[in-house]
């Protein structure tokens, strides 16, 4: 069989080059729809059925990337239940005339909490200036008493009025016996005063409180122990204040103080509330010996947090999805339908307005529009991170006014993006020094055996940014197998692990078919000292491992990114536009040959969305993207060899890249079984 040689491909500057039309943005401007949640249909649906059910452990977590618009989603959906006030009351705690140590929690209607609590400071303040007469004392503060029975007629305040007549023909026995200036100091009738906790005396709808600092006081409420009466040192936390109504609650914050989930589970095993004074404030009150009356507050709780704290919880916590049995996931992503660029286009320009900055002009939307997929690493997506687009319009605004223009156009959202590139470069100039002045050893140009020049994405922050590393290897006849240096440092995570397992695979399945894999590799990232995970380098570390068995040189001009399967097929990887331009800026910096380039998976075309400068020299043909689906096309590209292919009795004929490879590990197999003879 003769092996057809087809042409290397390279990426045209049209399927390179990628943006939103200008008529495209025109025509779904004037859709005229109104800003409102984008792209979560999911999400949407499962708040509404959470927030709507009225059973037990029907509380929601709610899910996805900060900025996606999950608060503002919670806010909207949980308008619609608002408005149902009937499960509101007033709670009110009292003095425990026979446990002083638990004050008495008692439940109004909304209002009248309020109109109690006044009752009680009035008659505390009445019963102040009777003692005063101790002889008529006990007659007149008894009237006084029936005069509140009469007004608040209900059976629970009944026993707690017997309770205060009690207590009154005490004092008036005690009173008797103190001097004008011991009278003066009496402390009782504060006694008789309540303290309201939760007030919905001016509560139009059911609360929703938003806690995004949750701790043991600032959730459970605080006891002050200054307070002559235990009822009247309590103070409301966040789930007092969100009675009859709606909390959400920060699950990072939560969970990183030590027995606050414990404390918030036992709440909604029971639905009510426990101030315990060791929960109210860690530390010195711990040895207090107030525990307040338990009380019914019925809150839907909304835990908001990530989908990594949502996987945690489900796995570690068997309680966990019998307590919150709604899960809304929001999606970091969208598809880029006419639809969602409408409804995006609606949120721009309302945010735009809202927060007084200069309008967006079509072309301007065409580039946010166009950040907004790169920020989703799809052409056929958009972000939902609305505020990763929200923070590009306020930087717009401020060069817009920098250079006194009235409106914000495209060449005002490249700035904003130019300048944040410029900003967070301090560590990629350095590396591209390093490399200019020799301190980092990488070849640009020539050939190497064994040495292939891999794309890392480095993360600073919320920037990141692609740069070369050097990936070696070598080979000697052995039966070690491939020794990964990195993991012998201890600098390999467990999926760079799997992917060099992988490559042992793949010399098995295409080469080690008649004789035993022998063979001793050792792979290195070479001048790298962090740790280093992933598999999007596998494809890269195969290519340098083929290189030394076969002692073939491979191009060090050409770039290489892609994870590969133990069939030799490339799959895609993340962050294709920073390795590309990263590269493509290293070359700049020590000089443009014209012969430069990525060799990338060709499923990852679909995710670029290059900056123009790097389009511009694709254009001019300074710069290539060879696009792959197998190893043995990017070997035919970084060798210039042909791949060959096997004849009749299943070898490869001499002059291609797979027939030195195989013919070394055979001679490597023979080597090792000699030595052992």
């Amino acid at each position: 069989m003769v092996e057809k040689v087809t042409k290397i491909q390279r990426l045209p500057y049209e399927e390179a080059t990628f943006d939103y039309a200008e008529t495209l943005i025109e025509e779904c401007r004037n859709l005229a729809v109104s800003p409102t949640i984008v792209g979560q249909p999911r999400a949407l649906r499962s708040l509404e059925m959470g927030l709507a059910i009225q059973k037990g452990g029907y509380n929601l977590f709610v899910s996805g990337n900060s900025g996606s618009g999950r608060l503002d989603a919670i806010k909207a959906s949980v308008e619609q239940f608002r408005s149902d006030t009937s499960v509101l009351r007033d709670i009110v705690y009292a003095y425990n005339f026979l446990q002083p140590d638990s004050p008495i929690a008692l439940t109004f209607p909304p209002k009248e909490g309020q109109k109690f609590s006044d009752a009680m400071e009035l008659f505390s303040q009445k019963i102040t200036i009777l003692a005063q007469d101790r002889t008529t004392f006990l007659e007149k503060a008894t009237a006084l008493l029936q005069d509140l029975q009469r007004e608040f007629n209900t059976p629970t305040l009944s026993v707690q009025f017997n309770h205060i007549l009690f207590d009154l023909k005490r004092q008036a026995s005690h009173i008797k016996h103190l001097s004008d200036e011991q009278l003066k100091k009496e402390s009782f009738p504060r006694k008789y005063r309540v303290n309201l906790l939760v007030n919905h005396s001016k509560t139009s709808k059911r609360p929703l409180v938003i806690e995004n600092y949750p701790t043991f006081s600032n959730l459970f409420g605080t006891l002050d122990d200054k307070h002559d009466f235990a009822h009247l040192g309590l103070h409301a936390g966040s789930l007092l204040e969100a009675e009859g109504g709606f909390i959400v609650i920060n699950a990072e914050e939560l969970l990183s103080e030590e027995g606050l989930w414990d404390s918030l589970k036992r709440y909604l095993d029971a639905s009510a509330l426990a101030l315990q004074a060791d929960l109210l404030v860690k530390g010195e009150l711990r040895k207090g010996l107030v525990r307040p009356q338990m009380t019914k507050i019925p809150v839907k709780v909304i835990l908001m947090g990530s989908e990594d704290t949502f996987d945690v919880l489900t796995e570690h916590d068997e309680r966990f999805l019998n307590l919150f049995k709604v899960s809304s996931q929001f999606d970091y992503s969208m598809p880029a339908t006419k639809e969602h660029i409408a409804k995006t286009i609606a949120n721009l320009n309302d945010f735009a307005t809202r927060n007084s900055c200069r309008p967006l002009d079509n072309s301007a939307l065409s580039q946010i529009l166009r950040y907004s997929s790169w920020y989703a690493e799809s052409r056929t997506e958009l972000t939902t991170q609305f505020s990763q687009l929200y923070d590009i319009i306020i930087e717009a605004n401020y060069w817009a006014e920098a250079e006194s223009k009235e409106i914000i156009d495209k060449a005002l959202i490249l700035r904003a993006n130019e300048e944040r590139d410029y900003f967070s470069s301090i560590s990629e100039t350095r590396i591209n020094e390093e490399i200019l002045n020799g301190e980092m050893i990488i070849s640009l140009t020539g050939t190497k055996v064994g040495v292939v020049n891999g794309l890392a994405v480095m993360d600073r922050g919320a920037s990141s940014f692609g740069t070369p590393t050097v990936i070696t290897a070598s080979v000697a006849p052995g039966s070690e197998g491939i020794v990964n240096i990195e993991h012998e440092a201890g600098l390999s995570g467990e999926i760079h692990d799997k992917g060099l397992l992988i490559l042992e695979g793949y010399l098995r399945k295409h080469y080690a078919r008649t004789f035993p894999l022998s063979i001793y590799a050792g792979i290195a990232f070479e001048q790298s000292y962090a740790e280093i995970d992933g598999d999007s380098a596998s494809s890269s570390e195969l290519y340098a491992l083929l290189s030394a068995i076969g002692e073939l040189p491979v191009r060090q001009d050409i770039a290489v990114t892609g994870s590969v399967n133990q069939m030799g097929m490339i799959q895609p990887v993340g962050g294709i536009n920073e390795k590309i331009e990263g590269f493509y800026r290293t070359c700049l910096t020590t000089g443009l040959s014209g012969k430069q380039g990525v060799i990338l998976p060709i499923q990852n075309v679909r995710n670029l969305i290059l900056s123009y400068e790097v389009l511009e020299a694709i254009k001019e043909k300074k710069f290539h993207i060879y696009p792959i689906t197998t190893i043995d096309e990017g070997m035919r590209i970084l060798t210039g060899r042909p791949v060959g292919i096997r004849n009749a009795k299943g070898n490869y004929s001499a002059g291609n890249f797979n027939f030195e490879i195989e013919d070394r590990l055979r001679k490597m197999y023979q080597a090792v079984t000699s030595s052992r003879s």
